[in-house]
């Protein structure tokens, strides 16, 4: 593992700035790491990774500096649940441990450094500081990471009935026998115009 300056630093080059949601992501991917055993999640450990976030927000930049999961190597899954929470699996033993940022920890950054008004400066100098335990719970959980959500998977490509685009890594929906990608399937976010 690097030192903390380091993934402060890191952070900030892939973010743009640093935050306290950028601070509390690098404790919790540390943390998620350290519960693991996994020393060097971006060296000789790459891959025995797979990271589960749940938010959309700055923490999930700085747990990818961390554990140096992306979605573009198959190892950085999300799932939108709005919560500053992670799952950490180690596909090596099979174990996996979810860590979420405690509620209260916002109200130990206030009693901590009641001085300073700036309520980000606030949490980023008390999250750096804060113990884990006061930080995160975490719990073990378990996690079936199918083959075709594996990095390095190689599958077959379909090609959907309907409108004729291809879909990889088994996410077609069979109606009748027959591919449809899941828009076509009626589980789309856009709308054609």
């Amino acid at each position: 593992m690097k030192s903390f300056d380091e993934y402060v630093e890191l952070a900030n080059q892939a973010h743009g700035h640093i935050c306290a949601g950028q601070i509390l992501g690098l404790r919790l991917a540390i943390h998620g790491c350290s519960l693991l055993g996994i020393e060097d999640p971006t060296g000789k450990d790459r891959k025995r990774l797979v990271t589960f976030v749940e938010i959309d927000r700055c923490a999930t930049d700085a747990i990818t500096v961390v554990t140096g999961c992306r979605m573009g190597k198959r190892a950085l899954k999300f799932r939108d649940y709005g919560k500053v929470a992670a799952t950490f699996c180690d596909l090596s033993t099979g174990r996996s441990v979810r860590v979420v940022a405690k509620e209260s920890s916002k109200q130990k950054a206030r009693e901590m450094y009641p001085e300073i008004d700036n309520k980000n400066q606030q949490q980023m100098k008390a999250y750096r500081e804060l113990p884990e335990s006061e930080l995160f719970d975490h719990q073990w959980v378990k996690v079936t990471v199918e083959p075709h959500d594996l990095p390095g998977f190689k599958g077959p490509r379909v090609t959907c009935t309907q409108c004729g685009e291809g879909i990889n890594f088994q996410r077609e929906v069979l109606r009748n026998g027959q591919p449809f990608c899941r828009a076509c399937a009626g589980d789309s976010y856009y709308q054609p115009l």
